[in-house]
Parts: structure tokens; sequence; C-alpha cells
């Protein structure tokens, strides 16, 4: 009988530790329930925060930069027109390896300026557009600075021989002094630090080829 009674006193205290256990327990997911979505909401507020944060380090713009590469997309891309007509109409070694130098540069900053506009969720300038409203679009910079008009690139066209390589020796001089001009107010104004490479690259590359092109046309 005592044993019996023993027995039930054991299984009733087995039975109110488990049903402790089970509340301390429940009570313990709950808490830590609370605390996982808790700390998985602070570390979903962080990450969230984070991210952005990331983004806006790495793709930070601002108005200068789309006006930059707004401006230089078409301006690279009568560069490029230019330097495909050097293979047939230049007499030059010089002007057609220059020519050839200026495509393979400009080409592939095209696909960059084209690439961060997208990102940005701006529109990229058609093929053969001129983005006449880039004008006056920054302070100190008109994106068509140095652009040839359509009789200067039906005078190239026409020209061969040594007309040619001093007709697109000199309109390229200019073309290129609009685009040094145009780095220069990205340097000073943009905000995204791939475009300001580029404008810093543009700006010694182009430069040096303008004083090259100076001197084959003898020029001081």
């Amino acid at each position: 009988m005592n044993r019996k009674r023993s027995l039930v006193r054991r299984t009733a205290v087995l039975a109110a530790s488990g049903v402790t256990a089970l509340v301390v327990a429940a009570c313990g997911s709950s808490g830590n329930d609370t605390g996982a979505a808790g700390h998985g909401g602070h570390r979903a507020t962080d990450s969230a925060s984070a991210v952005p944060s990331a983004s806006a380090s790495q793709g930070q713009h601002n108005a200068a930069d789309v006006t930059f590469a707004k401006g230089m997309i078409p301006h690279h891309r009568q560069a490029v027109e230019m330097a495909d007509l050097a293979p047939d109409r230049a007499r030059s070694a010089e002007v057609k390896k220059l020519a050839a130098e200026i495509k393979a540069a400009q080409a592939p900053e095209i696909e960059k300026l084209s690439g961060w506009l997208m990102s940005w969720g701006e529109t990229v300038p058609a093929e053969g557009a001129m983005d006449h409203s880039m004008h006056g679009g920054m302070e100190g910079m008109d994106a068509m600075d140095g652009m040839m008009s359509a009789e200067e690139m039906t005078e190239l066209e026409n020209a061969s021989g040594q007309a040619f390589d001093t007709a697109f020796m000199e309109m390229m001089i200019k073309h290129h002094e609009g685009a040094v001009e145009m780095a220069k107010t990205e340097q000073s104004a943009g905000a995204h630090t791939p475009a300001r490479k580029m404008a810093a690259d543009i700006i010694d590359s182009q430069s040096a080829e303008i004083e090259q092109m100076k001197k084959l046309l003898g020029k001081k």
C-alpha cells in the first residue's frame, strides 16, 4: 500500500514536472520566437539598411553624372563614326593608326556609359540622336561641345587622301577639346566615382591625342 502510494506520488511529481517543463519550454519558445523575431527583425532591418547603403556607396550619382553620360554617349558615337571613315580615306598611316586607337578607346566607354544610365533608371540616347535637351543641363557644360555638324560630317565623308587627313585631324581636335571640357566638368561636379575616373582618363588620353594631331598638322 505504501509502495503503491509512493508510486502514485512519484507519478504525480513526474507529471507535474512534465507539465512545468512544457510550460517553461512553451514560454521559452515564445520568448525565443519573439527574440528570434526581434533579432531576426533587427538582422533583417540591419541587412535591409546595409544593402541600400552599399548600393548607394557603389552607385551614388547626381545630375552631373547623368548629364555627362547622356552627353558623352552621342559625342563618342560621332568620334567612332569619324574614325570608321579613316581606313578607306586616309593616306597617312599615322592618321589610320590614330583613328583605330580612338575607336578602340571610345567604343567600350559608350557601353559603360549606357550601362550606368540604365542602372540609374535613365534613358540611353538613341543611336543617331543628338540629345539637344542636354544643352545647358549643367552649369558651364554644353553636352554637345565639339560635335560636328551634318555638313562637316558630309565634308569628311567626301574627302580622301591628304585632304581627308587634314580635315579629320582638324575636326577631331575640336571634337576632343569638347570632350575634355565635358570631362573636366564631370570631375568637378560629378559624384559617381567610376564616371569621374572615366573623365580623368578622357582628359589624359584625348589631351595627348590633341597634341599628337597638332604636331602632325605642323602646329604648336
